[in-house]
């Protein structure tokens, strides 16, 4: 089959992927194997592009956001039948869904309903997920006494996703901080109450959590000035070391989000799947609204780089997805 794949860890103006035949996935026994209908494009994606070279004599197959339509299915995989139409994510340490197909876990993999497009579909796991494991944890709610949650980046794929689900599941006042006027408009279409910039964090009243999605080192400061004592900081970034030192004299929680945990650690990954069927049916219900902003045509390395480029820019609003 086709897919796009790479050998060495590059730049984006390196940019080294290319459209070529690899060997047909092999799915294990709790695998589902999907066509690739829509892929989502994500800033972690392109992070790991940069950073993360193949074996000798291998290839990297990345991306780990999708829908699409399940062509076969493993003896351990349950719930879902041949022609189902599905959105999911994966596992990091496989390969991902810049291919015609892709074999991916059952559990991370969801049902999506005939009104629910393909490409919006893929606009879907990463935000939703990121968003809901980093704000709700294990649970389908807030911790105790989160009533005003501020939200960093809040127009990026997760910053609109947690905005979306703080104003439709829970009752918190949501600040969401934006950097353009058109991300600020975007941030409101999304439901948060304030929109702020990044250069006013500190200006804000104590909050009770924050969402930092991007540069969070550079932010810890003003963070940590407007968390209240007992506070909540929820981090999605790992580009460097935090100096916890700021923490000091504020009794703060600490929570680090990655998404693939659950299946990489073997904890509850069927709980994503659960999340990202209620997901679909909020979708088609009109809670929650699809995030894709920017949709490129074709499995090609011309497009996956113009994808790159968009999300390496820093302006990006929403997401962008590509339509195989």
């Amino acid at each position: 089959m086709k897919a796009l794949a790479y050998e060495k860890a590059h730049p984006l103006d390196e940019f080294a992927v290319e459209l070529t035949d690899v060997d047909e996935p092999r799915p294990r026994d709790a695998d589902l194997l999907v066509e690739v209908a829509a892929i989502g494009v994500n800033p972690g994606e392109a992070a790991i592009r940069a950073a993360r070279g193949a074996e000798p004599g291998g290839r990297v197959v990345l991306g780990w956001e999708f829908a699409g339509v399940v062509t076969a299915i493993g003896p351990e995989a349950t719930g879902f039948a041949v022609g189902d139409r599905v959105m999911g994510t994966g596992d990091f340490t496989r390969d991902g869904c810049w291919a015609e197909r892709v074999a991916v876990d059952h559990r991370v993999v969801a049902k999506i309903p005939d009104e629910l497009a393909f490409a919006d579909a893929a606009s879907l796991p990463i935000g939703v997920l990121t968003a809901w494991e980093a704000l709700f944890r294990d649970q389908d709610s807030l911790p105790a006494g989160v009533n005003r949650v501020l939200v960093i980046g809040a127009a990026g794929g997760v910053g609109s996703m947690a905005t979306q689900l703080l104003k439709t599941r829970t009752s918190a006042f949501v600040i969401g901080t934006a950097s353009r006027p058109e991300s600020a408009r975007w941030v409101t279409e999304m439901g948060a109450d304030l929109v702020v910039g990044h250069d006013d964090l500190a200006a804000q009243q104590a909050v009770d959590m924050v969402l930092s999605t991007a540069r969070t080192g550079e932010h810890l400061d003003a963070i940590t000035e407007v968390l209240r004592p007992f506070g909540h900081l929820s981090v999605i970034d790992s580009a460097g070391p935090l100096d916890l030192g700021a923490f000091t004299g504020r009794s703060l929680s600490l929570h680090t989000e990655m998404v693939f945990s659950r299946i990489i650690a073997g904890h509850d990954a069927g709980a994503q799947g659960r999340i990202l069927t209620r997901a679909a049916r909020d979708v088609v219900e009109g809670r929650l609204r699809p995030i894709g902003t920017t949709t490129l045509h074709g499995l090609t390395a011309d497009t996956m780089r113009s994808a790159h480029a968009l999300v390496e820019s820093g302006r990006t609003i929403g997401k962008t997805v590509i339509v195989v």
